[in-house]
């Protein structure tokens, strides 16, 4: 990994909250290097800094290195493309919109990973987890072909609510899940905002995320899908049902999940598959993966988010709460930081691995 040359990376829609995380995340990173951002119209040709003055939502504040970058108008796809070899995507879009912006960056040959949901059911774009399904990587060819490029193509991220379980349910594969019903309690994050933008949320919960139990119900079975005559065809051996409920939460998306599996596993046995479970990110050494992807935490009260939601610097899943169930075989809770893992982090690690793979390179 020493011997990686730093790419060139574009940030589009670089001051919402994803893309201030983006930023927050590659400003240290070991192989990518933000050297364009780029936002709506509106916010093209201010400095970074003036562009969110009043509005960043890190921790941290704006990096040195980008601070007076001059923020180039998204819609300029040439223009930002030209001198980057890498773009992230989390612009502010119809659907429509997005896919035809991605696409068209990818056509000026550079790969574009994204944490937008556009392209999350185009059947040769590859939506990825990198611990569970790096093998869809192999669907860009296909994509390729369609869009008529040697190296430019895309790749999305899943929803991130799905985080909280989804890990869980790929470790215990062999145990052969069957039916899950899972009910999400989600950050106000996952919006777009805090408290202070959203504050009829505090003291609150609305249970109601629009889209959202679709994406809980139907993601994670693309993502155990397989690759058919150049498309990913989703899983058909499990059924999951969703409701997903806004709760007073900055950062931290937790899920209560029931299982029922046609084997018999002990408790020992699915915790001991838990904590063993990990992929080439761990297997490689990626600069963003978790050493441990999921922890069991013992204790009663755990997981929290006050306490566990950083786990493994927020791309760890924390796992609590197991125990067999008097309708279902098994329940739990399980809990993932929604803006690292779930969102901005989930997609750099992506890069991380689309790298280490050989399907980017510089320009």
């Amino acid at each position: 990994m020493s011997d990686k040359k730093r790419l060139k990376a574009a940030v589009l829609g670089a001051t919402g909250m994803v893309g201030q995380r983006f930023i927050d995340m590659l400003s240290e990173h070991p192989w990518f290097e933000v050297t364009t951002v780029a936002a709506s119209p509106r916010s093209a040709g201010k400095t970074y800094t003036e562009a969110v003055e009043g509005r960043w939502k890190m921790d941290r504040p704006i990096p040195e290195a980008i601070r007076n970058l001059v923020l180039m108008d998204v819609g300029e796809v040439e223009k930002v493309a030209s001198s980057v070899d890498i773009v992230f995507s989390a612009v502010d879009m119809t659907k429509e919109e997005i896919r035809n912006i991605e696409d068209a960056y990818a056509k000026t040959e550079t790969p574009v990973v994204s944490n937008n949901s556009a392209h999350r059911w185009t059947p040769d774009v590859p939506m990825v987890v990198p611990e569970i399904n790096p093998g869809h990587l192999e669907i860009i060819e296909y994509q390729k072909k369609r869009l008529n490029t040697k190296r430019g193509f895309v790749v999305v991220k899943p929803n991130c609510s799905i985080q909280s379980y989804a890990p869980v349910l790929t470790a215990w594969k062999k145990f052969k899940p069957y039916e899950v019903v899972a009910t999400t309690y989600q950050a106000i994050s996952g919006a777009g905002k805090n408290f202070a933008e959203w504050p009829e949320m505090n003291g609150n919960i609305i249970p109601y995320i629009a889209g959202e139990e679709e994406k809980s119900e139907k993601e994670p079975l693309r993502i155990w899908g397989s690759i058919q005559d150049g498309q990913i065809v989703p899983a058909d051996d499990i059924v999951i049902t969703s409701q997903c409920i806004r709760v007073p939460i900055l950062y931290g998306h937790t899920a209560a999940v029931f299982v029922k599996m046609k084997e018999k596993p002990s408790k020992e046995e699915l915790i001991e598959t838990m904590e063993q479970f990990s992929g080439i990110p761990q297997e490689r050494g990626l600069p963003s993966a978790p050493k441990q992807m999921i922890q069991y935490l013992h204790e009663d009260n755990r997981p929290q988010v006050a306490l566990d939601v950083n786990y493994e610097n927020g791309m760890g899943i924390s796992v609590g709460r197991l125990r067999e169930d008097s309708i279902f075989d098994w329940k739990f809770v399980g809990l993932s930081h929604n803006t690292l893992r779930g969102a901005a982090g989930g997609a750099v690690l992506c890069a991380e691995l689309l790298y280490e793979l050989g399907y980017i390179d510089q320009k």
